[in-house]
């Protein structure tokens, strides 16, 4: 089974869309949260991936905090007028499918799915072989798949020696999975490794590869409505660079 995975859209329609064509035809999509939070188009976010065939979605910490279930004063002050914006703009037909998603561990086959880490679902992050090693004892499957830290990247734990090591990825090139991994297939909206591009991940599900993958899109027309709507403009900058 081919599995389109993806997280971190942050209400960017045009990256989610370009990374919809560019993944082609998937059996399942898996994504593990944050539809909604930082960009301009909540409504246009949502309502596409609830129309996805055979979806898998989590809530991450911002759609969290759009449903209320959070305070938007845990947010710093940029991506709290972000979430203000979103409440107000989302519908409700949009509003009630954020709610009835899952903000808990999933799994699914092989793989347990969560948007930060399976400690924390909603606030940790991963970002080093630390707090990775921290969290291999919270999953039983061979591999877990996270978000929130829009770093696409993958850790291993080596069971010979117990050592957790930051593993080398090669975009647009398929690897072969072994127990036991955390991997991130990066932000489709909002990256922050310093690479624009969205990025995503394939997942096929009997030949146990992953495909961690890159894709260009128009950032300058997400860039002009995020003006438009007169959300933050570091909102906006930070896209270019992707930081």
């Amino acid at each position: 089974m081919r599995v389109l995975v993806i997280s971190d859209i942050h209400a960017n329609f045009t990256a989610l869309e370009t990374v919809l064509a560019d993944a082609g035809a998937v059996d399942e999509t898996w994504c593990l949260g944050d539809l909604v939070g930082y960009g301009p188009d909540p409504n246009e976010v949502v309502e596409r991936v609830r129309g996805l065939p055979n979806l898998t979605c989590l809530l991450g910490n911002h759609d969290v905090a759009a449903i209320g279930k959070i305070p938007f004063e845990s947010f710093n002050g940029d991506a709290r007028r972000a979430l203000e914006y979103h409440e107000k703009a989302l519908t409700k037909e949009n509003m009630d499918f954020l709610l009835s998603l899952p903000s808990s561990l999933t799994v699914k086959g092989d793989a347990s799915l969560v948007h930060g880490s399976p400690r924390d679902s909603i606030w940790e992050y991963i970002l080093n072989a630390l707090s990775a090693r921290l969290n291999f004892a919270h999953f039983t499957t061979p591999w877990c798949m996270v978000g929130h830290s829009h770093l696409q990247c993958m850790f291993r734990l080596h069971p010979e020696n117990e050592r957790v090591t930051l593993e080398s990825l090669k975009v647009n090139e398929a690897m072969i999975l072994k127990p036991r991994l955390i991997m991130n297939p990066g932000s489709v909206g909002q990256p922050r490794d310093r690479d624009p591009r969205a990025a995503y991940a394939i997942y096929d599900t009997e030949e146990k590869k992953w495909e961690p993958r890159r894709v260009t899109y128009d950032i300058r027309a997400v860039q002009k409505r995020i003006r438009e709507a007169k959300l933050p403009e570091k909102h906006a900058m930070r896209l270019m660079e992707g930081w």
